[in-house]
């Protein structure tokens, strides 16, 4: 299943603001942290906690998010389906990004071990 250029666009708007809470909000309450959603983010984007803070206060959308971001050079072993699309299957960087996001929270949320989530 590929993306259409209209959900690409609307990725691309949304905030990171705007989705921050709710990643924060799925994670705690599968009994995980907002410390482990964070790291995950780290891990994933090569911030640090000010950067991040500081990405949440300007609004940022997700396109200057990862357009400041150094993607960890494991992220491609991110696999696996998320809201309906298979991430191997994207084409355009920034929904793939996005979605390894997605997928890296909703193992979070799910239990997974974190040297499992990190691709260690």
């Amino acid at each position: 299943m590929t993306t259409t250029p209209e959900h690409d666009q609307r990725i691309a708007e949304l905030t990171f603001a705007s989705v921050y809470p709710h990643y924060v909000s799925k994670v705690q309450k599968k009994n995980r942290s907002e410390e482990d959603l964070l790291e995950v983010i780290k891990w994933l984007t090569g911030f640090n906690s000010a950067e991040i803070e500081e990405l949440i206060t300007s609004k940022a959308t997700f396109k200057e998010f990862f357009e400041r971001a150094t993607l960890n050079p494991n992220a491609n072993q991110i696999k696996g389906v998320i809201c309906g699309y298979r991430i191997e299957d994207i084409i355009t960087p920034l929904t793939k990004q996005v979605r390894y996001l997605d997928k890296l929270v909703d193992e979070l949320a799910k239990g997974r071990a974190m040297d499992k989530i990190l691709r260690v």
